[in-house]
C-alpha cells in the first residue's frame, strides 16, 4: 500500500441506505431485487413485478446496490437513477470523500466477495452479515486518486457496455426478421394460405405439436466430472465450479443432458427453459428434460419461436398440486408450433448466421476487456499500480 493511503475499514468510508421510497414511485424500470440482478458484476435487467408493500428500501443516483442472498454470484450494480429494492438487496452510499464509482468498484473485488462469504450465515441460501461486512479492510486512496482509479476503469466499462448495446441491437434486428417472417408473413403475403390450428400459414407449411418431437429424458448419472448446468430465464448456463454441487454418494443424482435437449424449470412461479448447445452436461433432478427430434423443428427456429410467443407457453405451468410446482406435460405436448417450407428456414438462418457472427466477435472483444478490466482491478485498488501522475 501506497505511504499516502490510508488504511480503514469499509465501514468508515459508506454507509448503509436507511431511507425508504414509496411503491407509487417505484417502477418496473428503477425496482430492484435479487432476481434482476444479474450474476458476475452484469448489471440488472427490468425488474418482471413489484411487490404490494407500502414503501421499499431507496436508493439514490451513486449507490452500489448488492445482492444478500447468496454473495458468490456477484450480484452487483452502479445506480445512476433513484428507484427502490427489496430487502434483500444491501444498498451502500459513500460518505463524503468518498467517489461513489470508486467505491462501486472497491465492492466489485473478488476478494470482497470472498470476505462476504467468509461471514455468510446459511448454507442453502447463505447471506451475508451486515455488521461482518462492514469490517471489511480497505486501502484508501486520497480523492484524487479514487477519481483517476474509477476513470480507468470506468473507460473500460464504458467500451463493455456498447459492445452490448450493439449486440442487443443485433439481436433486435433478428427478432424483428423473425416477427415479420414467421409471425406477419410478409415475405410471403402474396402466396396462398390453408387454415391450421394457430391460424391461416403459408400454403406448404405445417403445424406440429410438441409430442411429435419432444421425448422425456430422464437418464441420471452421480458423476462430478460431468459439467453442470443451471437453467434461468435466458436459458442454459455452466454453473461456478466453485460453487456447484458435488455428486457423491447414492442417494445423489443429476439428470444428464444432451446437445438439443430441452431442459424446464421453475423459479418463484416464472418459468426458466433453454435449449442445451454443448454436447454433454448434467442439470439438477429437479429440472424437466426432453430431447428433441431436430429432422422435425430447427432448434434456433424453435428458440426463436417460443421466445416470442412466451404468453402462449405461461399456460404449462403447475404451480400448485400434490406434484408440486413445475410444467404440466400434458400442457406442453398439445402446445403447436409453426414449421416453415425449408427455402424459408434455410434464408432464415443465412441471416441468423451472420448476425450471430458478428455478436460473436463483439463478444470476444468484450471478453478481452473484461480480462483485463478484471486483471487491473485489484492491482488499482491495492496501489500497486500508481494513478498519481496519470491523466484521466
Amino acid at each position: 500500500m501506497k505511504n499516502n493511503w490510508e488504511k480503514v475499514k469499509l465501514g468508515d468510508i459508506c454507509g448503509y441506505s436507511r431511507s425508504r421510497i414509496p411503491t407509487s414511485e417505484v417502477n418496473l424500470y428503477n425496482y430492484v431485487s435479487t432476481e434482476n440482478l444479474l450474476k458476475e458484476r452484469a448489471g440488472k435487467t427490468i425488474a418482471d413485478s413489484i411487490p404490494e408493500q407500502a414503501n421499499l428500501c431507496e436508493y439514490n443516483n451513486g449507490c452500489t446496490l448488492i445482492s444478500n442472498i447468496r454473495p458468490y454470484f456477484k450480484k452487483i450494480w452502479f445506480a445512476n437513477i433513484r428507484g427502490g429494492c427489496s430487502n434483500d438487496v444491501l444498498v451502500y452510499r459513500p460518505n463524503k470523500g468518498i467517489n461513489d464509482k470508486w467505491l462501486y468498484y472497491l465492492l466489485s473485488q473478488d476478494s470482497f466477495f470472498d470476505f462476504v462469504m467468509s461471514g455468510a450465515k446459511g448454507t442453502k441460501m447463505p447471506r451475508g452479515d451486515k455488521s461482518q461486512i462492514m469490517k471489511f479492510s480497505v486501502a484508501l486512496p486520497p480523492l484524487d486518486e479514487q477519481r483517476k482509479i474509477a476513470g480507468i476503469l470506468s473507460a473500460l466499462d464504458d467500451k463493455i457496455e456498447l459492445n452490448n448495446k450493439i449486440n442487443r441491437n443485433l439481436e433486435a434486428q433478428a427478432q424483428a426478421i423473425f416477427k415479420s417472417w414467421f409471425v406477419d408473413f410478409e415475405p410471403f403475403k402474396n402466396g396462398k394460405f390453408i387454415d391450421s390450428e394457430l391460424g391461416k400459414i403459408p400454403e406448404y407449411w405445417q403445424v406440429v405439436k410438441f409430442s411429435e418431437f419432444l421425448k422425456p429424458r430422464i437418464e441420471k448419472i452421480n458423476n462430478s466430472t460431468i459439467t453442470e448446468y443451471s437453467v434461468t430465464n435466458s436459458g442454459i448456463f455452466k454453473r461456478d465450479e466453485k460453487f456447484k454441487k458435488r455428486l457423491s454418494g447414492a442417494k445423489t443424482f443429476n439428470k444428464i443432458i444432451y446437445y438439443a435437449d430441452m431442459v424446464f424449470g421453475m423459479s418463484r412461479e416464472i418459468l426458466n427453459w433453454g435449449l442445451m448447445r454443448d454436447q454433454i452436461g448434467s442439470v439438477s433432478s429437479a429440472y424437466t428434460v426432453f430431447s428433441v427430434n431436430t429432422e422435425l423443428v430447427d432448434l434456433s427456429y424453435l428458440e426463436f419461436f417460443m421466445r416470442y410467443h412466451h404468453e402462449y407457453f405461461k399456460s404449462i405451468i403447475r404451480l400448485a398440486s400434490r406434484e408440486g410446482q413445475g410444467i404440466d406435460k400434458a400442457v406442453l405436448f398439445n402446445k403447436c408450433v409453426i414449421i416453415p417450407d425449408t427455402n424459408a428456414i434455410a434464408r432464415f438462418l443465412e441471416i441468423l448466421n451472420s448476425i450471430s457472427n458478428s455478436r460473436l466477435a463483439i463478444n470476444e472483444e468484450s471478453r478481452r476487456l473484461v480480462q483485463l478490466r478484471d486483471a487491473l482491478l485489484p492491482k488499482l485498488m491495492s496501489g500497486e499500480i500508481d494513478v498519481a501522475n496519470v491523466a484521466v
